[in-house]
């Protein structure tokens, strides 16, 4: 008995040993102008060095550094890129000087002004792409992404890493909330020029109220002080869900869900390395664990808050401003398929 455990031990470290390696997918970052960068480059390379199976896979070998004239881009891209230049990356001038080199894009760059005209030159050379958010600087940006995408058949998804904290998930279909009728979100929200007011951060936080609430919502209205603003939106069957960005004051992240057998706060647990796992899968699958139709509305969602600011509070319907950006989208679609 001794002997057959013995060799069945053997075995199995032979197999091991001699199992065919993963195929290592080499990743282009576009956009070296958010923290996310070095903290991404860093999670993927370790994990293909230490051949981690959810996150193995993935290696990051080049960097185009980008940016714009928005702070948060002008001001750091020259750190990031030294920093990612120090990790072994690869710095290239151009994005196709980039796509000749990888086989899957991230697309980082923190001003979502630009996503559109990368992005177009990365679908149209075929490479599966993520987007880190927000997935533009506008609704019409957004919609032409995913129809560009559509298009040429290529796979892309966007997300916060807020959508796959296990403490947020861990809401979902959980007997202790029953059914979700209604959720509140919350965290600090800095606006950006020229973009709505909730996509520079407070989409962090949307992201998380629509994680929890799902596709649906109807109308939006919104309360805005200098320190404060207070978005709530009305689902199918009366749900309610909002999110309370903060200027000032304490202004951590959370979620709590109100459901048909209990009211459940969201622990405080996840990091990058959830996201990652995500972009991971989605890059060897090719199969977006986050929907256009999600992300699309989701926008909506935030261009319908500043509406209804401009209208004191106003509800304003995520229906007419999704309309209204589609004719818009077709125009910017024309623009970048010239």
């Amino acid at each position: 008995m001794i002997r057959l455990l013995t060799m069945l031990t053997l075995i199995s470290l032979i197999t091991m040993r001699f199992a065919p390696a993963q195929e290592v997918l080499r990743a282009g970052i576009i956009g070296l102008d958010t923290s996310h960068v070095p903290a991404f480059t860093r999670i993927f390379n370790s994990a293909v060095a230490d051949n981690q199976g959810d996150l193995g896979g993935i290696k990051v070998v080049v960097g185009y550094p980008g940016g714009t004239d928005f702070p948060a881009s002008r001001d750091r891209v020259a750190r990031f890129t030294e920093q990612v230049r120090g990790m072994g990356l690869e710095i290239v001038q151009t994005i196709p000087e980039l796509l000749q080199k990888v086989d899957v894009v991230l697309l980082e760059s923190v001003d979502g002004r630009i996503h559109l005209q990368e992005a177009a030159q990365v679908i149209k050379a075929g490479k599966p792409l993520f987007i880190d958010k927000p997935v533009a600087g506008s609704l019409a940006d957004a919609i032409a992404i995913f129809e560009l995408a559509k298009k040429y058949n290529v796979p892309i998804f966007s997300s916060s890493s807020y959508r796959f904290y296990p403490g947020l998930l861990a809401l979902l279909n959980t007997e202790k909330v029953g059914e979700i009728a209604g959720a509140a979100t919350w965290g600090p929200c800095s606006y950006q020029r020229d973009t709505p007011d909730m996509v520079f951060y407070g989409i962090h936080g949307i992201e998380a109220l629509y994680t929890l609430m799902g596709t649906g919502c109807q109308t939006v209205s919104r309360i805005k002080t200098a320190d404060t603003d207070l978005v709530s939106g009305t689902w199918a069957n009366g749900r309610i869900g909002t999110y309370r960005g903060i200027r000032k004051n304490s202004a951590d992240s959370g979620a709590i869900v109100f459901g048909s057998k209990g009211i459940v706060l969201a622990e405080k647990n996840g990091s990058y390395a959830d996201l990652c796992k995500a972009i991971a899968k989605f890059f060897r699958t090719r199969v977006p664990p986050v929907s256009a139709q999600t992300t699309i509305e989701m926008f909506a969602f935030m261009e319908a808050a500043d509406a209804s600011w401009l209208r004191n509070g106003a509800p304003v319907s995520v229906d007419d401003v999704l309309k209204e950006a589609q004719v818009k989208a077709k125009a910017r679609l024309a623009e970048v398929e010239k």
